[in-house]
């Protein structure tokens, strides 16, 4: 009898050892008065909110030539934060344009007053739920932060992230709100064949309910900031900025001249672009250079 019972016991331990891989990680629960962000991790059926270390040196005044949509988003968060009512918000435009910037910028401004950020990834805001229902009970704000909320052509699932926004947003608690950045005002491709109201489009009897579908999910944003590309004098006065923040930190003396406008310029030229990205990149590789000798 001792025998067989060793034997399953045997048995038992390596199916346990075969097993424990398949099993999500227990988490610890988070120290919110100690982290600032964390990013919703799925494992398996389940998933769990991980610390994110992050760097809070992006202030809302390094974000140049978009003061209304800074100024926007800014009043809307500062409302969240002071526990009145305030509204989803979609940031949708160009890319590099400081729409995911300016949501980070809003942490360091705030996280002293208990505002706190979520990262979570478009193909995971079906856990929306799980994640709100973390974080009902506790005293902090919290930003749910969606980057790049998109969908391709062909792809149905933008309905079902719709119900979810519903059940989700409508429910959740008011220490929960959403910010998503976008390329897309609608976040789903849109046709010239949508406009043709009054014909039959890819089968489509009614096709202006078509479209009313597919703009649909963007209507669950209260608040839309648009983000435009830059002009070369915007493009232009965010490197100088980044120039002196940049050669400020170490102190570099430098001064701005039609030479460095050009170098700026052709930076610009040679990646097809000019937006604040490319301008952050131009300003660390030029001051890099001074530096270096």
């Amino acid at each position: 009898m001792n025998v067989r019972f060793n034997e399953f016991l045997d048995q038992a331990q390596v199916l346990l050892e075969r097993l424990e891989p398949l099993l999500p990680t227990v988490q610890p629960p988070l120290d919110w008065t100690r982290t600032l962000a964390a990013r919703w991790h799925r494992e398996g059926r389940g998933g769990a909110l991980l610390p994110l270390q992050v760097s809070l040196d992006i202030q809302l005044a390094d974000l140049i030539g978009v003061d209304g949509q800074r100024e926007q988003l800014s009043r809307n968060t500062r409302q969240f934060v002071a526990g009145l009512p305030a509204n989803h918000a979609l940031l949708w435009g160009a890319r590099g344009t400081g729409k995911s910037s300016l949501v980070r910028a809003l942490l360091a401004e705030h996280a002293a007053a208990g505002l706190r950020l979520i990262e979570i990834e478009r193909d995971h805001l079906a856990d929306l739920p799980r994640v709100v229902e973390r974080l009902a009970a506790l005293p902090q704000r919290f930003v749910l932060f969606c980057d790049d909320l998109s969908f391709e052509a062909g792809e149905g699932d933008y309905r079902v992230l719709k119900s979810v926004l519903d059940g989700s947003l409508e429910r959740a608690p008011d220490n929960v709100l959403l910010y998503a950045t976008s390329n897309r005002r609608h976040l789903v491709p849109e046709r010239q064949s949508d406009n043709d109201n009054w014909q039959l489009v890819d089968g489509e009897v009614h096709p202006n309910e078509a479209v009313e579908d597919k703009i649909a999910l963007s209507d669950r944003f209260g608040l839309w900031l648009s983000f435009y590309p830059f002009t070369q004098d915007h493009y232009l006065a965010v490197v100088r900025h980044w120039i002196e923040v940049l050669a400020g930190q170490c102190s570099l003396v430098w001064a701005w001249d039609e030479a460095l406008e050009r170098a700026a310029i052709r930076w610009a030229q040679g990646r097809g672009n000019r937006n604040g990205r490319c301008a952050y990149q131009f300003a660390r590789h030029w001051v890099g250079l001074q530096l270096l000798g």
